[in-house]
Formats: C-alpha cells, structure tokens, sequence
C-alpha cells in the first residue's frame, strides 16, 4: 500500500468520477484505474462500486476513506512540521437543507479560516443525498431536521450508515413570506388563512416521500403548490408570488435582505434542527470550527 494509492482514493472519492479525478492528479484514467484496483486486491476489499451510471464508494470503501484521509492529514502534518512544504489546499465541505444560518456559518468559517488557497464546498441539495453525502464522506457535516413525522425513518438511515445526529436547537413552526403578503400584518397565521397562497417545497427527487420533505405539515393537500430546486428561486417566488413556504423562522438580513420575513404558525409541530458526522470519526479543527460557528450564527 502507497500514500500515492491513498491519494488517488480521496480524490477519486471527492470527485465522484475516475475521469475528473485522473484530470486533477496529471495522470490517465487508466493509469489511475489500475491503480485503486491494484490497492483494492491488496487489502481484500472493493473500494468503489462501479456501475453503468459511474462509480460510489462501497459501505466498507466509506471507512477505508476515513482511513485513507487519517493518514494523509498526519503526512501533511509531517511534511509542514519537517520539510517546510508549502501548505496544501485546505479542504472543508458541507451538505445541508436550505437554511440560510448554515450559510452564514459558512462565511464565518471562510473568513476566519480561509488561507490563500483552500476547496470548501457548500451544498444544499436533497435530505437523502446530505445523508448519502456524509455517509461517503463527500461532506463531513451535513445539516438537516427531526421531528415527530420523520424521526423513525431519518434515524434508521442515519443508524445504517453509522451516523451520529447532534441537536443544534429546536424552532416553532413558521412561515417565510413576503413583506408585502397581506398575512405580513399578523402576529400568527393559521392553516386556514394559507389556503388562499400558493405553497413552496423543496423537491426531493427520486427519495421524494414525505419523510424526507424539508418543510413540516408534508402530508397536508394544497390547492395551489410549487415545487422549487433552490433558495434563490424559492426567495423569488415568495415575493413574486405572494406565496409561502413552512420552515424555522430562522433568516439572515445580511444574506436575504428584508423583503422575505417570518411569521409563527398556529401548530404544536416542532422542528429539531442538528448536524450529521460519522458517529466514530472525531471532527476535524475545520469541522469544528464550522460547528462553532453554526451556533453564534443561530445566537
């Protein structure tokens, strides 16, 4: 087994492609292939899974990884300590639901920590990919709720993947509307009085079961509903639309402006809101840093 080979894993693994990956380590795609197989032979395991539609690490590939970045890390510690190497890139990433505190952690972490040159990444995408994205270890923290409905479901999934879920804070259900919308005026709003505006979600893809819906109350029929990829849209939307969207009542001013606001809903629900990491895998200073900064971005 060579560091060279560990390399080639981690990048293989952050790139999702052994074509990407070959382009980025200056060698072929060939060489690079026969490389992991040669590896995978030698420790008796398959790495990634290899399908028509690409490559994934397999559930043992997914703690080799955690293996394979363990070592890399105390090399490069070496190397800064003894050679005077120049710092490597520094490489964070994150998968979360659409939360604009999430961001703004972000910010706060590239800011505070952000050397010349550094790969962060920032996904919001999909509650079932965060879950398959820390699981890969493609993010190291992923950021998604628990409630009552989908608690038994999330947890199995987390539990599978030897995942860990840390409560962060636990909100009332809200609104997100525009400051113009006529239910800007009151203090709370019920269900009865949405029914007029059309509802916003988050679309869930092919894992498109209420279970891993981002907004509370998925199992309500709508008369009028849309269904949105990304916050931006959604923002856009609300104003444009006068429509509504279920979430935390957690926004960023500095982020979002002051046209969308929060509005409590007349509900019991609760949304518990933490961040997902290999249960057996310690943080590293970049995790926890971000972690840190997830709190005094929710204050």
């Amino acid at each position: 087994m060579k560091l060279q080979q560990l390399e080639y894993v981690i990048e293989v693994a952050a790139r999702g492609s052994m074509n990407e990956a070959a382009k980025r380590l200056y060698i072929s795609q060939p060489s690079l292939s026969n490389a992991i197989k040669e590896l995978e032979a030698e420790v008796g395991l398959v790495i990634f899974e290899r399908t028509n539609k690409g490559i994934s690490l397999s559930k043992e590939g997914a703690e080799f990884l955690g293996y394979a970045r363990q070592v890399m890390e105390q090399v490069e510690l070496l190397e800064n300590r003894y050679l005077h190497a120049k710092p490597s890139p520094q490489h964070f990433s994150v998968s979360t639901q659409h939360y604009a505190f999430a961001v703004n952690a972000f910010v706060a972490l590239v800011r505070q920590y952000g050397q010349d040159e550094y790969e962060f990444a920032l996904r919001e995408t999909k509650t079932y990919e965060i879950i398959q994205d820390v699981q890969s270890r493609r993010s190291e923290i992923g950021i998604l709720y628990l409630n009552a409905f989908n608690a038994k479901v999330i947890n199995r999934l987390l539990d599978q993947a030897k995942l860990k879920f840390t409560s962060l804070y636990t909100a009332q259900a809200h609104i997100f509307i525009s400051a113009k919308n006529p239910l800007a005026q009151y203090d709370e709003v019920t269900l009865e009085q949405l029914q007029a505006f059309p509802y916003l979600y988050f679309e869930q893809g092919e894992y498109n079961s209420f279970h891993f819906s981002e907004e509370i109350l998925s199992t309500l029929s709508h008369s009028k509903s849309i269904c949105v990829n990304d916050r931006a849209t959604l923002f856009n939307l609300l104003i444009g639309l006068n429509g509504y969207t279920i979430s935390t009542g957690v926004l960023s001013a500095d982020l979002n402006g002051n046209e969308i606001i929060p509005v409590p809903l007349a509900s019991d629900e609760t949304i518990e809101v933490g961040w997902i990491a290999h249960r057996n895998s310690a943080l590293t200073p970049l995790a926890a840093a971000y972690i840190e900064a997830l709190h005094e971005s929710l204050g």
